[in-house]
């Protein structure tokens, strides 16, 4: 999970993330691709993208994903410089990505490398894109991260996709269904509220790119008020200049406009009374986030929200298996409350599986389980219940279909 990069033939990457822990993990050395391409703007995705830059590789993804990357590579090389991490890229190799990035519409067919490519909406975030590939008479379908289903921020993935030979498709929540989306929403709501009305601070832990903006629409929805703090807002500016990219960019203009902006100045002011903020880094490992904990992490009124999948080695899986987290040299155990509402942007196993099955239904030949933390039980459950080639490669493992 996480640190997404597949070579194809040595020339062609698919996504060249970072596996967001302290210390980030990346990918396996040794890749000189001469093509690019990503399939969407979080960490895990594209986060090692700008490191690529002496290559001269051509890159290709959505304007909004390009967009995106830069903004997260910038962050991800301040956080290197305060931790004392392994540099990276520099601020130059960022710029030189943001130039080199060509802007792709959906369903819009390029060339490269030999390929013919074209990207379709995944659903995932704001610009997320499934790849299809085509060459000498053999196509491959990459889903990257994928949802179906309908939220607040955006439609559901593209399911007028081509036949493909060979399906690489994400294996993160296999064998786990989510709550039903209006389930989760009113627990999380009567959370929410109980909190606030107990004389409590909930502080809502989301992933800047894609989940505060929706929290803060389901929020909007049910008539709360809300501070937003962090990278959160300068992503919400960054769709402003791409409203085709969410379901409706009004409905989330005003969600923001109704909320209020939090300046780092202004934190030991808000969380002085009970109040509801929404808040990165999503898995707790950096951000404001850790202010407000530090804050409110003794008082038993209060509450911390998570919002998404909390990774191994983060700050968030911690906190939900010992009731700890570390902020810098401080070990803060979490006498407040902790809750977890996954407001997952992934397909679902009931989805995963209906995916694979139209596409085996249309003649995929091979199947290919990535990005899980259980991609062998994935192609297991292909081979036996639909008779398909499956395979689930190991990090650096080459496959030959």
């Amino acid at each position: 999970m996480g640190r997404s990069a597949i070579l194809v033939n040595e020339e062609l990457l698919l996504d060249y993330g970072i596996k967001p822990a302290d210390p980030p993990a990346y990918p396996l050395n040794g890749l000189r691709p001469k093509t690019l391409i990503i399939s969407h703007g979080h960490l895990d995705h594209s986060g090692l993208a700008p490191n690529l830059m002496d290559l001269e590789p051509e890159i290709y993804c959505t304007g909004i994903t390009a967009r995106l990357s830069a903004l997260l590579a910038r962050d991800t090389l301040k956080i290197a410089g305060k931790k004392g991490h392994v540099i990276p890229y520099y601020t130059d190799e960022i710029q030189e990505f943001e130039r080199k990035a060509r802007a792709v519409e959906y369903r819009q067919e390029f060339g490269t490398s030999g390929y013919s490519a074209c990207l379709y909406d995944a659903g995932h975030i704001p610009g997320s894109s499934s790849v299809y590939l085509e060459k000498n008479n053999q196509s491959l379908f990459y889903t990257g991260d994928i949802n179906t289903i309908d939220t607040e921020l955006q439609k559901g993935a593209d399911m007028e996709l081509p036949e493909s030979d060979i399906l690489m498709v994400e294996s993160t929540y296999f064998g786990r269904n989510h709550t039903p989306r209006k389930i989760l929403e009113e627990r999380f709501i009567g959370s929410v509220k109980e909190t606030v009305e107990s004389g409590g601070k909930a502080v809502i832990a989301a992933f800047s790119i894609g989940r505060t903006q929706e929290i803060m629409l389901i929020l909007k929805k049910h008539g709360l008020q809300a501070y937003v703090d962090g990278m959160g807002v300068d992503v919400f500016d960054l769709m402003k200049r791409k409203p085709q990219c969410v379901r409706d960019m009004n409905k989330l203009e005003k969600a923001f406009v109704s909320s209020s902006i939090v300046k780092p100045e202004d934190r030991s002011r808000i969380i002085e009374e009970p109040c509801i903020i929404v808040t990165s880094a999503g898995m707790l490992n950096g951000g404001p986030v850790l202010y407000y904990i530090g804050e409110i992490h003794d008082d038993p009124k209060s509450k911390i929200h998570l919002t998404g999948y909390q990774a191994d080695d983060t700050n968030g899986r911690m906190a939900l298996e010992s009731g700890h987290i570390v902020d810098g040299r401080d070990t803060l155990r979490l006498n407040c409350r902790l809750e977890l509402y996954d407001f997952s942007a992934h397909c679902g196993d009931a989805q995963l599986k209906e995916l694979v099955r139209k596409f085996t239904g249309s003649g995929t030949e091979t199947v290919i389980t990535v990005h899980g933390d259980n991609t062998e039980g994935f192609a297991g459950w292909v081979k036996e219940e639909l008779g398909v080639n499956a395979i689930a490669p190991a990090n650096g493992e080459r496959v030959e279909v």
